[in-house]
């Protein structure tokens, strides 16, 4: 604040995973994760919010399609994002009735090639891995830039996440029904290599990018439509036809020689 005298724009984005049933997950796991997900957002967001009310500007959190759905194995994490959409949701409404000149927008982005699994605490048998249609990181990074500029409510970063929160609100009880299909989509056929992650101290520290064992999207061509102020409910249901086409025929990661 001394040396650039304030900011107009924050981001809170930090976020923690485990992989495993509920009933076999320490406690100490659990208070972590929601440590760092929950309380890292809630405390950054009343600290930046308290400067951008003199200033104005805009709060960028980010959330999870899992802000949206619940996930086997993921149980607390989806309930962390849960949490964080309610608290982003209240802090708008509150800025709002105050008048303040903030914006507060939610990212939720579905799977991202990023190392989350490689650094996520694992009860599992295997490696974990993201469901199938992942997408760049740089997809994320366009829509919290965009948020900044264009100030928007929420934003779904991967047509494939807009498409499961869209199954599970039209049948919520076949969704549940999914769920050994979610937990197999979950695992690697590779036996575990590092079960502890970076939960509670730092691994793996410096990547950008995962090793998924599928193909990684190069663009979503959903989110690039919602971020277009001329987007057409034709192009958004072609983003999402071209995603559902990826999903029931999704390639594998493309060998090097």
């Amino acid at each position: 604040m001394a040396t650039f005298g304030g900011f107009d724009t924050w981001v809170n984005v930090a976020g923690l995973t485990v992989y495993g049933p509920l009933r076999e997950i320490a406690y100490e796991d659990h208070e972590r994760l929601i440590q760092t997900n929950l309380w890292g957002t809630v405390n950054g967001s009343l600290i930046a919010a308290e400067h951008l009310r003199q200033r104005g500007g805009a709060l960028i959190n980010v959330g999870s399609i899992a802000s949206d759905l619940a996930f086997p194995f993921q149980g607390l994490y989806a309930t962390s994002k849960h949490a964080v959409k309610g608290f982003t949701d209240t802090l708008r409404m509150e800025l709002i009735a105050e008048g303040a000149p903030v914006s507060v927008t939610l990212v939720k982005p579905a799977s991202i090639d990023t190392p989350l699994p490689q650094r996520a605490r694992n009860y599992m048998d295997r490696e974990p891995t993201l469901p199938t249609p992942i997408y760049p990181p740089e997809e994320v990074a366009n829509a919290i830039l965009h948020a900044a500029v264009y100030p928007q409510r929420d934003i779904f970063v991967g047509g494939g996440g807009k498409l499961f929160v869209m199954s599970k609100e039209f049948a919520p009880g076949a969704y549940d029904e999914l769920a050994p299909a979610i937990i197999a989509l979950q695992k690697r056929s590779e036996h575990l290599r590092d079960p502890q992650g970076a939960l509670h101290a730092p691994r793996h520290a410096g990547a950008v990018r995962g090793d998924p064992p599928v193909y990684v999207m190069r663009t979503s061509a959903y989110t690039r439509a919602t971020l277009h102020p001329l987007a057409t409910a034709g192009v958004l249901a072609a983003g999402l036809a071209a995603t559902a086409a990826v999903i029931l025929g999704t390639r594998p990661k493309p060998r090097r020689h």
